[in-house]
């Protein structure tokens, strides 16, 4: 049985982060917005709630007549969204906007999949993103050289991209064998490596390229908790310089890259 007009109205609006609906036996308010001194209440339709909560799409939020949308509803949501869509279904989608060869253009991420969008869609202590939309831009433009460079996974082995094909010519996936493009996106992914040095390039790679989560890069590293999201917010930084991205962005790649 699927939702009805008011009740598909009422879960969207329950899908952004905080928000809550409470319901007493006549009235049914959503209370949204950060902080919470400045959250909008709006009142919204108690069938629509009563629905959702018969369909399990909605749990408890903490004190009585507080729910907010449950896993199950948001599964049901991301359902109704792809609208046949199977693939959709399981993922974490969102739009996003990056800026690639000088234009902005709006990219669909699943943020089950890209450690980056879920980094973007962070926020710390002061309300702000942990990531601007530069550092944004900058990773996805790194991701998509590493991916045109066809740089998976022998990209381990090596940053010099053309030591890939230094083996010979006759050997299956040798600088000869690339497109000129792919070529291209392999040089420029040496440039950013080389730009970020040794302390930064290897967890940004793995964050943006090899899609690592956080974790997963301090426990292969060895290194203490939250420390590899810091090290990636400053890689982030100054890849959006060398892309010219930022607003402190020096030396050639001022120029945009194309």
């Amino acid at each position: 049985m699927t939702m009805d007009a008011d009740e598909r109205r009422l879960a969207k609006r329950l899908s952004v982060a905080g928000a809550i609906v409470t319901i007493s036996s006549d009235e049914a308010t959503l209370v949204s917005g950060e902080p919470k001194a400045q959250r909008c209440r709006v009142a919204v339709s108690v069938a629509a709630v009563r629905g959702l909560l018969a369909r399990g799409a909605l749990e408890g939020a903490g004190d009585a007549g507080c729910y907010r949308l449950s896993p199950a509803g948001r599964l049901m949501l991301r359902r109704m969204l792809a609208g046949g869509d199977l693939a959709a279904q399981h993922q974490d989608r969102t739009t996003a906007v990056i800026t690639m060869a000088g234009e902005r253009r709006a990219v669909t991420v699943n943020r089950g999949e890209s450690p980056l969008a879920w980094l973007r869609a962070r926020k710390g202590r002061d309300g702000q993103p942990l990531i601007d939309a530069a550092a944004f831009d900058a990773g996805e433009r790194l991701r998509t050289d590493f991916t045109r460079g066809q740089m998976m996974p022998s990209v381990t082995a090596s940053w010099n991209p053309a030591a890939s094909g230094a083996r010979g010519s006759g050997h299956a996936g040798g600088v000869a064998e690339l497109t000129d493009a792919a070529l291209a996106a392999r040089l420029r992914v040496g440039r950013a490596v080389e730009c970020l040095g040794p302390e930064l390039a290897g967890a940004v790679v793995d964050f943006c390229c090899f899609l690592k989560g956080i974790d997963q890069i301090e426990s292969e590293r060895g290194w203490p908790q939250r420390s590899a999201k810091l090290v990636i917010r400053l890689g982030l930084s100054a890849l959006a310089r060398h892309y010219g991205l930022a607003g402190e962005a020096v030396g050639r790649e001022r120029r945009r890259i194309v």
